[in-house]
C-alpha cells in the first residue's frame, strides 16, 4: 500500500468488512475494492457489470479481502465509515438454518444432539449459537464447527453434517439439490432483535475516513455508483440477481430463486433502523465479538 492509498471496505457480516483502496488519479480514478463472492456483495457486481462506476470516472479492481469493520473501528476510530447497510430478516433471507435430507429436524429445538457446521467467522458462530440457546439448547447439546462456505454444499451432500448455519446462496443451492431443507431464515432478527421481520443490518460497505478525507471527490462518485446499484437491486430484484451468476457460488439453475436482502443506503436510515443496528451492535459486545461499546450512528456516511 503506497502513501496515495485509502481502504474500502464492504462486509458479509456488520462486524466485518471489504477493503479498496483509491490510487492516484489517472485516465479514471482506480479503487481496488475487496468483496466477499455471496450475494451481500450483490451491489459491486451490478455497479461494475452495468458501468455504474464506469460513469463515474471509477476503474475498480477486485481482490477477495474480509476485514472486520466494527472492530477496526474500535481500534481506530472511523476507519470503517458505512456508505449503505444490508437487511436480513425472515423475508430478506440470508442466514439460516438447514438441515440435511432425513434428519429429524423441523426447527432449530430440534437440533439437539446434532453436528452442525456453520458459516466461518467469530460473528457467525456468536449467531447460531445465540439461535440455540434461545431455543433452550446449551452448548454440549450439540457440536458446532466453522466451514469455509465453498464446502457448505458439497459436506451436506456428503451427510459429513446433520445441520447448518449457513448463508445464501448456498441454502438455495441445497434445496434446489433435493439434499436440505431450511428450518428458519432471519435468525438474527428474530432472535437478537425480537422480531422477525425487524431489520437486521449485518452487512454493508463502508469507506475509510482517510480516503474520504484523502479524495473526497472519488469517494463521493463511488457513492454515488453503489446507490445506483442499491436503487436498482431494490426496484427490480430479478433482473438485478443475474449479477449473482459467475461472481458467486450461485448456480445457473439456482439464480431465479435465490432470496434477495435489502439495501440501505445510510441516508436512507429511519430512527427505527438506526435504532436495529445498534441493538445488533451491542449484542455483540454482550457476546464477546466487540470488545467494546460502539455508537454505530458515528460510523453512518452520507454524502
Amino acid at each position: 500500500m503506497n502513501r496515495y492509498a485509502s481502504t474500502l471496505r464492504h462486509v458479509m457480516s456488520a462486524l466485518a468488512a471489504i477493503v479498496a483502496l483509491a490510487a492516484p488519479a489517472a485516465a479514471q480514478d482506480k479503487v481496488k475494492v475487496g468483496v466477499f463472492p455471496v450475494s451481500s456483495s450483490l451491489p459491486y457486481f451490478v455497479a461494475l457489470e452495468r458501468g455504474f462506476f464506469k460513469e463515474q470516472n471509477i476503474e475498480p479492481e477486485m481482490v477477495r479481502l474480509t476485514i472486520e469493520g466494527i472492530n477496526a473501528n474500535i481500534k481506530k476510530p472511523g476507519v470503517a465509515m458505512y456508505i449503505s447497510v444490508n437487511s436480513q430478516n425472515k423475508t430478506y433471507q440470508m442466514e439460516q438454518f438447514v438441515v440435511r435430507k432425513g434428519f429429524p429436524a423441523t426447527s432449530i429445538k430440534d437440533l439437539k444432539g446434532a453436528k452442525i457446521m456453520s458459516a466461518p467467522g467469530p460473528a457467525n458462530v456468536t449467531m447460531a449459537k445465540a439461535a440455540l440457546a434461545a431455543v433452550g439448547l446449551k452448548e454440549g447439546d450439540y457440536t458446532i464447527d466453522q466451514l469455509d462456505m465453498g464446502q457448505h454444499v458439497n459436506v451436506m451432500q456428503a451427510g459429513t453434517f446433520d445441520a447448518g448455519y449457513t448463508l445464501e446462496p448456498n441454502a438455495s443451492t441445497m434445496r434446489k439439490m433435493g439434499i436440505a431443507t431450511t428450518i428458519e431464515a432471519g435468525v438474527i432478527a428474530h432472535y437478537v432483535l425480537g422480531d422477525p421481520n425487524a431489520n437486521a443490518f449485518v452487512g454493508g460497505c463502508a469507506l475509510t475516513s482517510d480516503f474520504i478525507k484523502g479524495r473526497p471527490d472519488v469517494a463521493k462518485r463511488f457513492t454515488a455508483a453503489w446507490g445506483k446499484a442499491v436503487e436498482l437491486i431494490n426496484s427490480n430484484p430479478q433482473e438485478a440477481r443475474k449479477h449473482l451468476l459467475k461472481n458467486t457460488f450461485t448456480p445457473d439453475d439456482v439464480v431465479d430463486t435465490v432470496p434477495m436482502i435489502r439495501y440501505f443506503m445510510a441516508k436512507d436510515l429511519t430512527a427505527k433502523d438506526k435504532a436495529d443496528y445498534q441493538k445488533f451492535i451491542d449484542f455483540s459486545v454482550q457476546t464477546g465479538t466487540l470488545t467494546e461499546k460502539v455508537d454505530v450512528s458515528k460510523y453512518l456516511q452520507t454524502f
